[in-house]
């Protein structure tokens, strides 16, 4: 049988998720700051936290995407809880204004760098999907899909082609909840699970 929750464990629900709010607000502000002014302007930036399951790094990571008005994207990781990150420790984790580049003009360019690691990549991808939180749409479904800084016309329709897409350059343990088909035939992933990024096909 259903039992509500006290008005206690409500308040302390409630004031954990604004504490996380404040934290993903603080990592866009510091993120937005930390970019170079040339390709700053029309930048869309999603921080979600993600669970890890890899023994060697904390049990929630903090997945920075960032979108750029050219239509380039990349992603950051960083191990910490959006609350408990700090600006010293997000600019441990910045990419290089090279990568920074590269990604604003739609180039694929790897970071952190990649390093080989003993577990197999097949059995890491199995551990991390039981951690996965469960995602809005399915494969097949189709979306709209924030294509370009315009909130208006900035918008393409598509169709969830792979959930919990990940490229070897990301940062270990990070991933996008979806790889997008769309209706012009290109590929692109939605770095996060949110109506600013991606929408339900009207």
């Amino acid at each position: 049988m259903f039992m509500p929750k006290s008005e206690a464990e409500q308040n302390n629900l409630r004031l954990a998720e604004q504490v996380r709010r404040e934290g993903y607000a603080r990592v866009e502000i510091w993120v937005t700051e930390a970019l170079p002014a040339d390709i700053r302007r029309g930048v869309v930036i999603s921080v979600q936290e993600v669970s890890c399951s890899d023994p060697n790094c904390s049990p929630i990571d903090t997945a920075v995407a960032i979108l750029f008005a050219s239509g380039g994207r990349g992603l950051i990781g960083v191990p910490l809880e959006a609350k408990n990150i700090t600006k010293d420790a997000l600019m441990d984790s910045f990419p290089t204004k090279q990568v920074l580049m590269a990604w604003s003009r739609g180039e694929d360019a790897e970071w952190p760098p990649y390093e080989d690691s003993d577990m197999e990549e097949e059995e890491k991808e199995q551990e991390q999907e039981m951690q996965r939180p469960q995602l809005r749409f399915d494969v097949g479904q189709n979306v709209i899909c924030r294509v370009g800084p315009d909130p208006v016309n900035g918008w393409a329709s598509g169709r969830v082609k792979e959930l919990w897409y990940r490229e070897p350059s990301w940062p270990e343990n990070s991933w996008a909840p979806y790889k997008i088909e769309l209706s012009d035939g290109r590929n692109i992933f939605a770095p996060g699970d949110v109506d600013q990024i991606i929408r339900k096909a009207p």
